[in-house]
This record gives C-alpha cells, structure tokens and sequence, in this order.
C-alpha cells in the first residue's frame, strides 16, 4: 500500500511539473509580453480613435500568438494592466476583458476565454461583443459569439447538483450618461463551450430592477455616481447598493443613485436568491438616541479600542 502511494505521489508529481512553463518558453512569452504592451497602452490611452482601434487589431493578433505557446495558460502576463485577467477558483479557465472607447458615448468591450488543458495545448473562446444589437440585454442564454460585453473584475464558484456555476462581476462604461455593472452567471455544456446568463436570480419585481424572468443581472446607475457591486467571503453574499432616482423618475437610469443602503443575493438551491436588506439596524426603544462608543468605562478607566 505505501509503495502504492508513493507511486500514485510519483505520478501526480511528473504531471504537475509538466504543466510548468520551462525557463524558454518563458523567455519567449516575456519577450512577447514586452513588444505587446505598448499596444495594450494605446488601445486604452491613445488620444485618437484610430489609433486606439489600431493598437487593439495589433494587441488581439499578438496576444493570440503568445497564447499558442503550449502552457500558455500559466503565463501570467502581468505587466499588461490595461487588460483584465481573472482565474476560475478551480482553474479550469481564465478570462481576458478590456474596452475600447470610440468617443463618450460609445464603448465596445473585448475579450477571450482560455481553458485550461490537460497537454498544455491552446483552447481559446473569443468574445464577441453583441450589447448594441440587443434590445433586452438581460434576457436571453448567450455564446462566446454574441456576449454582453463587461471587464470582468471579479468571479465566485458556487456547485449545485454537481455541477459548476462560474458568477462574473462585470464593468460597463455603457454611453455618456449611465454606466453599467453586471452579474453573468457562467456555465459549460456537455461540449465544454461556454453559456452565458440564465434562470438563476430570484427576487421581487420593483421599480428600478428588470421583470423576471431575467438571464443576467444588470445594476445601470448615473455616470457620476459611485456603485458597489461586490461578493462578501464573509457573508457570503453578492452586495450592491440599493438605487433611488434623485429626481424622481425611476424609469431614467441615468437620474439613480445610491441612498446608502444596501441589498444583496445569497446562492441557495442553484440560484441567487435576493436579499432586501443585508444591513439591518437596531431599532431604538422610546426615549433613547444615538450615542458615540464610550472611551472611558464605568469606574473611569480607559476601555481597551
């Protein structure tokens, strides 16, 4: 039995260092990686709009390139900051998101699925951005062809039944006058091709949050304004702000704005149930009122901080 183990240990041992870029191919990507970030720069910071289409043609034809290096998928291509790069909590795939600005009021966003294989070979999913052809954005299960285009930004692993569900925290500049965050909830057929968005976020029908049923949640709020849309490990809870409209006019996403309160979702039973008010207040008894912490205790010692 121990030399069973061992052997086992062994094996597990050689697989893994296979699956280690070796010092040239990581010369090789490197080298790569620098004649790509003036590019990935441009796309984002060039002061012209041809320039920056320019730069973003360039960038997708190099990037792609690199990423037929077999073991690509351990490459980290950290000097490129202009570019969003988000692993799946299990590995199985990362993510690459960036946008393009044309002017104001016009952004396209771009990216690719990479997946992670088991001889280092290049599968590779690249996401179309359909957003200006969809009437209802947040309806509808979607491909790789014709995706609601985000920077991803974030991303939580839930199983249910067995199976993997991949949530995706998305960024939207969207036009001149609202931006966009959005929650996209992954998930792979029997084929291993990527679906994005589905029947999997519950909640009452308001004013301000879409009708159900809905395939992917959007939070659309005032340009200005600032919005949190982010999963707490300790709650284990998706929070975002709770919107009002400061002019009164619900149906304008470009007049809401937070109020300082705050609603989530908790993943129960294969969906993400909503959560009206994560932060509950203690309500205070008839004739009390808010006092700061005491710094000093009842005999008039200093209380620990």
């Amino acid at each position: 039995m121990k030399q069973l183990i061992l052997f086992l240990l062994a094996i597990i041992t050689l697989r893994t260092n296979a699956q280690h870029i070796n010092a040239t191919q990581f010369e090789q990507m490197r080298n790569a990686e620098d004649s790509m970030k003036p590019f990935a720069n441009q796309m984002i910071f060039a002061p012209e709009t041809s320039t920056r289409f320019f730069a973003d043609s360039v960038f997708i034809r190099s990037l792609v390139k690199v990423l037929k290096n077999s073991n690509s998928f351990y490459y980290p291509f950290d000097s490129i900051k202009t570019v969003s790069k988000i692993y799946a909590p299990d590995s199985s795939f990362r993510i690459f998101t960036w946008q393009i600005e044309k002017d104001e009021s016009y952004y396209r966003q771009y990216g690719a699925i990479q997946m992670r294989t088991a001889d280092g070979s290049l599968k590779l999913f690249p996401l179309t951005d359909q957003s200006d052809f969809s009437a209802t954005p947040t309806d509808g299960v979607r491909t790789n062809k014709n995706w609601i285009g985000a920077i991803y930004y974030g991303i939580v692993q839930k199983e249910f039944a067995g199976k993997q569900y991949y949530t995706l925290f998305g960024f939207d500049d969207n036009d001149l006058f609202s931006t966009r965050k959005w929650l996209e909830v992954l998930t792979f057929n029997e084929k291993n091709e990527p679906l994005f968005g589905g029947p999997y976020f519950e909640y009452e029908n308001d004013t301000i949050k879409p009708d159900q049923p809905v395939s992917r949640f959007c939070l659309e709020f005032k340009k200005d304004a600032r919005s949190r849309l982010v999963f707490d490990k300790e709650l284990d809870l998706i929070i975002f702000d709770h919107l009002i409209s400061e002019s009164n006019e619900l149906d304008k996403k470009f007049t809401l704005i937070p109020d300082g309160d705050y609603e989530g979702f908790k993943w129960a039973n294969g969906k993400w149930q909503h959560v009206n008010k994560v932060f509950s207040e203690q309500p205070l008894q008839n004739g009390q009122f808010p006092m700061p912490v005491p710094l000093l205790d009842d005999n008039g010692n200093p209380k620990n901080q």
